[in-house]
């Protein structure tokens, strides 16, 4: 039987929401092993002169506990 525990993170990224998403992936596994999926929560955006800025994502990390 498996045990997992989920983690929230929160990133950005002046490209995409994908590319927040993969930044806060990469960045969660630096120090947590085991990844076994992500589940993107919510997402925003900030604006400035009428133009997207930078994209956030709230995302859930899921991971094996071993």
């Amino acid at each position: 039987m498996a045990v997992l525990k989920v983690i929230e993170v929160l990133a950005n990224s002046d490209e995409s929401w994908e590319d927040a998403t993969k930044k806060a992936v990469s960045h969660a596994s630096k120090s947590v092993k085991n990844i076994r999926s992500v589940y993107v929560n919510e997402q925003s955006a900030t604006v400035d002169d009428g133009e997207v800025k930078e994209f956030r994502v709230n995302v859930k990390i899921t991971f094996e506990v071993k």
